[in-house]
Order: structure tokens, then sequence, then C-alpha cells
């Protein structure tokens, strides 16, 4: 993916094929939010509830504190954070987790499991 200028970067959704564009100043979910979509779940906009879960597959981020209530190191470490707390760098794949994932993802009706979880189909 090439950004669209030098302060924006283009950010795409795995589940759905969609991007949209987000500033180095912007967190995720705030652009995320620009899709339009109805109902998508943002929560405390802050970190604390976890709702905005996701999974980066691509790219370069910079995050800001999150709690372990809903992010354990291990999970950041792999990639795993909060749309709220985090800000791209450079371009981004993304997929979406957590309680979000069927607002964002047509036809999901639930997250599929995380890591660490008897469920999850990825690799720890």
């Amino acid at each position: 993916m090439t950004g669209p200028g030098p302060s924006l970067f283009i950010i795409g959704i795995e589940d759905t094929g969609e991007t949209y564009v987000c500033s180095p100043a912007q967190n995720l979910l705030r652009a995320m939010e620009r899709l339009g979509r109805q109902g998508i779940p943002v929560g405390c906009r802050g970190g604390g509830c976890g709702v905005c879960k996701i999974q980066v597959l691509e790219g370069e981020y910079r995050a800001r504190k999150m709690s372990r209530a809903h992010v354990s190191a291990a999970e950041e470490a792999a990639g795993i954070g909060l749309a709220c707390r985090m800000f791209p760098c450079t371009d981004m794949r993304l997929k979406v987790l957590g309680a979000i994932r069927r607002f964002v993802v047509p036809g999901a009706s639930a997250s599929p499991a995380e890591p660490g979880t008897d469920r999850y189909a990825g690799a720890d």
C-alpha cells in the first residue's frame, strides 16, 4: 500500500477488504468511525473497556498505555492492541477482534477466539 500523502496512511481491514485513511495524530478507532457504519461500538475511547481490540498484521504504529485487563503483554508483543490507543506510523493492515468485530465484519456474530484461548486458530 502507498499512502495518499506524507501525513496520511492507508489502513486496510483484512476482514472486509475495506481501507480508510488515518493521520499519525489520529488513533485508528477515530478514523475507523469515519467508515460510516451504524453502531460501531466505540466504548470509552480511552483504553479502559477493550471493545476496540485489533491485531496489526502489517505496518508500524505507536501505542499509548493500554489496560492489562484487556491486552496482555504477550498480546501486545504479538501486535494486538486497542485501536483507540494506536496511531499509525506507516500504512497498516489489521484484523478486527473483540466486541467491535460484529459491527465491522458483515455476518460475524462473535469474535474469533483470541491468542491464549483454546479456540484460537492462529499461532501464538
